[in-house]
């Protein structure tokens, strides 16, 4: 059989092929059939081979114009398969009443609820809400803080130095002394932000960590109103029942200074083998006090004339007390089931 009859004999045979065939699968096979690897258009052109050298270039030119003429009706063929699929998908009727699928909500973080608790309690009080940058200078950090270069208590905070002037705040306690610069008393705010500090993370303890700061300075102001805001907001975030106790200590910006708990609220302060507070019945919240008279002196305050109070609490410790969680690395760890049930 010569170039010729050969190739219409392939072009016979696959007409009548596509015709047989119905369904991108059947379609398939022809492609494979006739223009794969080993299918007939490549046993015609193993033949052309055995043809004199002069004739081989136009019978190549043949073979390729064949081969063109059968892919393209192929791919029409398989366009056309492909328009009545997708039309007796959409011929299918609908049940519109049937139910849909829910979707899925956010919610807000449970990080981020307890600080806007504790902003809305205060906001209510009179206070206004204030925040500033994450990265600051010594001098906002520690030195109008009462906490000079030579200071032991600068180790304590263990800081994140970005240079020799400049570290990511250890606490929010800077927007105390920005605040009192641009203001005269009284002056009332609460300061919600991310802080950082060079702590090895455990159940109780993270390098970052989230933190709410209260101030109050005006004429009169005394420990007695700072013990009642805090045991009010305690109460309003944890329960009607929940005890507060302030613990005499030390912080080189407040005098007096005291370290705040509120009762464990998985043990109810009974103490004992509870893994949350450790057998204590408290969970520490952070530290308050009176605001030091030399902070007072280094915003140009008279504490002679005025007097203040300010706390700094951990939002995580916070949020231990008010979701009964007895790790703070857990509100970090993006488990959905974990903070639906917080939802």
């Amino acid at each position: 059989m010569n170039l010729i009859d050969a190739l219409e004999d392939l072009r016979a045979r696959f007409e009548d092929a596509l015709k047989n065939s119905a369904g991108a699968d059947s379609l398939d096979a022809v492609r494979v059939a006739f223009l794969g690897r080993s299918g007939d258009v490549t046993a015609v052109r193993r033949s052309i081979g055995k043809l004199p050298p002069a004739e081989r270039p136009a019978a190549g030119q043949r073979i390729n114009e064949a081969v063109e003429k059968m892919e393209r009706a192929l791919n029409e063929a398989q366009a056309k398969a492909e328009a009545i699929e997708v039309g007796a998908s959409l011929s299918q009727r609908i049940d519109v009443t049937f139910p849909s699928i829910p979707p899925q909500q956010g919610s807000i973080h449970p990080m981020k609820r307890v600080m806007h608790d504790v902003c809305a309690y205060f906001e209510r009080h009179g206070f206004a809400v204030v925040v500033g940058p994450e990265i600051e200078p010594d001098y906002y950090n520690f030195d109008a803080l009462n906490i000079p270069p030579e200071h032991p208590a600068r180790e304590g905070f263990d800081s994140f130095f970005l240079t020799p002037n400049l570290l990511l705040r250890p606490h929010t306690s800077p927007m105390q002394i920005r605040t009192m610069q641009q203001h005269r008393p009284p002056v009332a705010v609460v300061v919600p932000g991310t802080c950082y500090r060079r702590d090895a993370v455990d159940a109780r303890h993270l390098y970052q960590f989230n933190q709410c700061e209260g101030l109050l300075v005006d004429e009169g102001v005394h420990m007695g109103h700072l013990k009642g805001m805090l045991t009010g907001m305690c109460r309003e975030l944890f329960g009607s029942e929940q005890q507060v106790r302030f613990r005499p200590s030390y912080f080189p910006f407040t005098e007096p200074s005291a370290e705040v708990d509120t009762t464990c609220p998985l043990c109810r302060g009974a103490g004992g083998e509870c893994r949350m507070c450790g057998g204590s019945g408290w969970i520490e919240l952070g530290g308050a006090g009176m605001v030091h008279p030399n902070v007072l002196r280094n915003v140009d305050y008279d504490p002679d004339v005025y007097s203040g109070w300010a706390f700094g609490f951990g939002v995580e410790r916070m949020a231990l007390v008010r979701y009964d969680v007895d790790d703070i690395r857990r509100f970090f760890e993006n488990d959905d089931a974990f903070l639906e049930q917080l939802a």
